[in-house]
This record gives structure tokens, C-alpha cells and sequence, in this order.
């Protein structure tokens, strides 16, 4: 692939195209509208704050499918400024999440959209402790 960004050998990976296509994609990226935090609160749980001062709920879409979780929002606004500092253009903005995450909600006040997302790790996935001698195999 042509534009590869990396430079360790992706030779050595097999069957991780779609990783490096969207690190690619990702690294390319140029716009940054909305201005976004995502915040570590704990190894489970995080916080993607989006700020979208102007935006009301209404004008807002937040969708998960595929493990990617997309914002967009778009309004209408034929008012005439002398000065217009507070940008309400349209936009989508997309994360792609980790396995297990979830979705918790989302809030939006003083113009921060807020959505906390957590990782469920379901319990067959979990480690397991082996207990030395619990199991004793002969030959």
C-alpha cells in the first residue's frame, strides 16, 4: 500500500490490514471540528466530550454501529452577522472503539456533549487463575 505512514514491517503482521487502514486513515486526517477530549477516568472507563457550543440536542445524531461511534450535527441558521466567531457548520466525527466498549449515554450541558463509554469485558474472556496441581495429566 502506497502512503504507509508506519515503519515497522507489515510484513509481519498478517491479517491486520483493516488496523493499518484505519491508523492510515486516521493519521491523515486534517479536520479537527469539532474540538474533542477523550478522558481516562479508569482502565474500564472513559469519556469522549465533544464541544458543540450552539447545538441543541435536536440538531444533534449520535450513532454506534460496528464498533464505531459517530456524532454529527447540523443546523440551520439564516440569521445576518456583522461577526461570526461561533462556528455551528455542519460535521460527523467518528471513534472507533476497542472490543467490549460500550456506550453509556449521552448529556449535553454548556455546550459540551458528553458520552461515557465502558469497557464490559464479558467473564469467559476474563484470565483465569490456574492453581498449580489441580489437574494432574499422565502419559
Amino acid at each position: 500500500m502506497s502512503g504507509n505512514t508506519y515503519t515497522f514491517p507489515r510484513s509481519a503482521f498478517v491479517g491486520f490490514d483493516h488496523l493499518f487502514n484505519e491508523l492510515n486513515r486516521v493519521s491523515l486526517r486534517e479536520d479537527t471540528y469539532p474540538p474533542h477530549n477523550i478522558v481516562f477516568i479508569d482502565d474500564d472507563n472513559f469519556l469522549v466530550e465533544i464541544a458543540v457550543a450552539g447545538f441543541s440536542k435536536e440538531n444533534l445524531d449520535i450513532q454506534l454501529k460496528d464498533s464505531v461511534l459517530t456524532v454529527s450535527g447540523e443546523m440551520e441558521d439564516d440569521r445576518v452577522y456583522n461577526h461570526k466567531g461561533i462556528s455551528t457548520r455542519k460535521f460527523t466525527r467518528t471513534f472507533t472503539l476497542s472490543e467490549y466498549v460500550q456506550v453509556k449515554g449521552a448529556d449535553l450541558k454548556n455546550g459540551i456533549l458528553s458520552i461515557p463509554l465502558t469497557k464490559v469485558v464479558p467473564e469467559s474472556e476474563r484470565p483465569k487463575k490456574i492453581e498449580i496441581g489441580s489437574t494432574f495429566i499422565q502419559d
